[in-house]
């Protein structure tokens, strides 16, 4: 597949609304509206799309105690690394969880309600997962950025 300009300008109009229509989007590329249908047809088969979504105010659903979570297990096994990845993924109170390099080995994006809302879900649930050494977290005071957007 041929990545060009287009294709660029393309995703990024949609990162930004993709709830814009096809005649929207072919007005600010200059093309058909069929061209910009086959060309986000292509996007997606190609996976340059991966899916849509809608972004979701977290106050307004009470979840914007936002924490970073740094997570060292006891060991580095095979074993102790996919039981912990296979338990994080099913929390529903972690957004984002990476695998890092430095003193600790995951970093966990967690949005609860407020510190007594995080402080049980360290007790029950986070620190009842198998093979963790420790965790160190800290509590978001104000959101400075925040993007989805990937600048192309």
């Amino acid at each position: 597949m041929i990545f060009d300009e287009t294709d660029k300008n393309l995703l990024e109009l949609l990162q930004t609304d993709s709830k814009q229509t096809n005649k929207e989007l072919s007005n600010k590329l200059n093309l058909s509206v069929t061209a910009v249908y086959e060309r986000i047809k292509k996007l997606e088969k190609e996976g340059y799309i991966n899916k849509y979504v809608a972004l979701v105010d977290k106050a307004k659903i009470k979840r914007d105690f936002v924490v970073f979570c740094h997570v060292k297990l006891v060991q580095h096994s095979q074993d102790f690394v996919i039981k912990f990845e296979k338990e994080v993924t099913n929390l529903n109170e972690v957004l984002e969880c990476y695998h890092v390099s430095g003193d600790y080995d995951y970093l966990l994006k967690v949005l609860v309600e407020d510190m007594a809302a995080f402080r049980e879900f360290m007790v029950k649930k986070l620190t009842t997962i198998n093979h963790i050494g420790s965790t160190h977290s800290m509590f978001v005071i104000n959101e400075v950025k925040h993007t989805t957007l990937i600048n192309l």
